[in-house]
């Protein structure tokens, strides 16, 4: 059979993939592990920064996948996972594939930006620092500043930043707060919603707090409804409860509100959380957050804080059920499902009657 010949019109939108890739790794790595680090060429290719929520979504994997690629190419020396104090992974450094093999290397590695979420990344020698931008902070001056603080409502905003951090708030920090009125335009709403949205998440560091108000702009968030909207698709136990319960897409306000009632009021761990939401998808189609907080809220009740405690409520249940006369009516579709102490039926029938 003749040759084929292979032409292409034009390379502007191109990804190159080393020969070597082809030759010496593409036929032991599986299909997840192929199509992740192709992306990441791609990725770096365009100049684009990525996550892995975003790989994840864009191949329809669990981040588990996509993290479990990324560490089996480390291992294969292709590339090397860069991660900040707090063990989160901030950076992907792709290698020279000549020096993985064992051929004289190039000297040429290739450095991609991870995205982080919600925030970018702390510059670094491993992450370009990032260009002006119309919401780039001024360097303030003391007039400036001492003009700030005599406005009628900024010693209001003044309080209830110090509130949040913890302490009166320094000539730095103050000019922050400045930058958010003035060059962000967000309303003092939002400023209190954006300090409380990192202080949740243990972050006092001005720099922080500025990174993800930058962000926020960006995006056109100048609201707290548009914030917390916007925040919760870069929230990992959002995604991960959303992905449980069979949704996609970003969480309606009232959905949010369970999530946000499970992991935060409860104090639910993602295990037990996770447990709840596949008894739910096992038992209904419908209204699975209201099912889903059924038992949760009776497993705040029965004082869960481990699996091993559903399974201690599983027992006792079922001993107790094995204790009483069988009916004489005819099982139901919940007969075989293992029930805690909370009657599935009648719960099924209250939620389909609304």
């Amino acid at each position: 059979m003749a040759h084929l010949a292979i032409y292409k019109d034009n390379d502007t939108t191109s990804t190159v993939v080393p020969n070597l890739f082809i030759d010496k790794y593409l036929a032991d790595a599986n299909d997840a592990q192929i199509k992740v680090y192709l992306y990441l060429l791609r990725m770096f290719s365009a100049g684009q920064a990525t996550s892995v929520s975003d790989i994840a979504d864009k191949f329809n994997h669990t981040e588990k996948d996509v993290i479990r690629s990324l560490k089996y190419w480390e291992k294969q020396k292709l590339l090397n996972l860069e991660y900040d104090e707090e063990k989160n992974l901030r950076g992907i450094h792709l290698r020279d594939l000549s020096q993985a093999a064992g051929i004289s290397p190039s000297g040429k590695n290739l450095k991609l930006t991870l995205s982080a979420q919600p925030e970018p990344p702390e510059p670094s020698d491993a992450f370009p620092v990032a260009q002006e931008t119309p919401f780039s902070k001024p360097a303030y001056s003391p007039d400036q500043l001492r003009e700030f603080k005599n406005r009628a409502n900024t010693s209001q905003l003044l309080f209830i930043a110090e509130s949040y951090i913890g302490k009166p708030l320094t000539p730095s920090e103050m000019k922050s707060i400045l930058f958010f009125t003035d060059v962000l335009h967000f309303s003092d709403d939002l400023i209190d919603y954006l300090l409380q949205y990192c202080v949740d998440r243990n972050k006092r560091d001005f720099k922080y707090i500025e990174k993800v108000a930058i962000r926020w702009a960006e995006e056109g968030v100048t609201t707290p409804k548009q914030a917390q909207k916007y925040a919760s698709r870069y929230d990992k136990s959002v995604y991960t409860i959303m992905n449980e319960l069979g949704k996609s897409g970003s969480p309606t306000s009232k959905e949010l509100e369970f999530i946000n009632r499970w992991t935060k009021e409860y104090g639910f761990s993602m295990d037990i959380i996770a447990e709840a939401c596949e008894r739910t998808v096992l038992a209904t189609d419908k209204h699975r957050f209201e099912y889903a907080d059924s038992i949760l809220s009776s497993w705040l009740r029965q004082d869960v804080h481990h699996k091993a405690d559903i399974r201690r409520i599983d027992d006792l249940h079922q001993k107790q059920k094995a204790a009483k006369p069988a009916k004489s009516s005819g099982s139901n579709r919940f007969n075989q499902f293992p029930q805690n102490n909370y009657d599935f039926d009648a719960l099924e029938q209250e939620l389909l009657s609304n």
